[in-house]
């Protein structure tokens, strides 16, 4: 490249770079004022039930916002162009004695770029989200307006069958609260039951590991199958005693 090496060259694309960064700072604010007024006048307009003039205004917005994003990419493409010329620059074998100063210089320029693509990237990213959504509540308000704007007939039935609707959620939820309870309760019979068997294993194996506490569990079973005798017999004549007594 003819004149690399001089200074003047590099001055030229700090020239350039200076430039082409205030015109970016210039339409970065432009750019989100722009953005801001579009969602305060999507916010001011929203209980507005006239569709004309916001359709209008917006569209001039939409519009305006497509040709300063187009401006903005043109502007960071420009200046990412000019900082590479002048990372080209700094490698060139007469920078070499300044290299320390131009590469500070560079630095610099490249950080400003960076700052200048973030904020247009977010900036834009605000704007975008913010039209989905106002285009989804727009949506969702003219589907209100159509619903309230149909025949009675078609309102009360689509009331009922909300109604219908509802009662079946309500239905599937109690069937659902009801599963759980059982199973709960499944579960719960189900652990009882083996730690009644875990107990009665553990009784029957010492009572086959100790012959002397098998004999006394023996007779202590005896004795209950005894006594239960004696208090039916006991039971069996006062029964019959007081029947006796009764008829007499």
């Amino acid at each position: 490249m003819a004149g690399i090496g001089s200074s003047t060259y590099w001055e030229d694309l700090r020239k350039q770079a200076r430039q082409l960064e205030n015109e970016l700072d210039l339409k970065l604010v432009s750019f989100s004022k722009l953005c801001t007024s579009y969602s305060s006048s999507r916010d001011g307009r929203r209980g507005d039930t006239s569709d004309t003039t916001p359709l209008l205004n917006n569209s001039t917005q939409d519009r305006m916002f497509d040709t300063m994003s187009v401006e903005i990419e043109q502007l960071l493409a420009k200046l990412t162009a000019v900082n590479d010329k002048m990372a080209e620059y700094t490698n060139s074998p007469g920078a070499a004695a300044l290299n320390a100063a131009l590469m500070h210089t560079l630095q610099r320029h490249r950080d400003i770029l960076q700052d200048y693509t973030h904020e247009f990237h977010k900036t834009k990213g605000n704007f975008l989200a913010i039209r989905e959504r106002e285009d989804l509540l727009g949506s969702v308000r003219k589907d209100i307006e159509t619903y309230k704007s149909g025949s009675g007939v078609n309102n009360r039935r689509t009331e009922l069958f909300l109604k219908e609707h509802e009662h079946l959620r309500n239905s599937d939820r109690l069937m659902d609260d009801t599963i759980s309870i059982a199973m709960a309760t499944k579960e719960n019979v189900t652990f009882q039951r083996g730690m009644l068997k875990s107990i009665q294993s553990k009784v029957n194996t010492l009572a086959n590991r100790f012959p002397a506490i098998n004999n006394l569990i023996q007779r202590i079973n005896l004795r209950k199958r005894r006594d239960s005798l004696i208090l039916g017999a006991v039971i069996g004549v006062c029964t019959i005693l007081l029947l006796l007594y009764a008829f007499h």
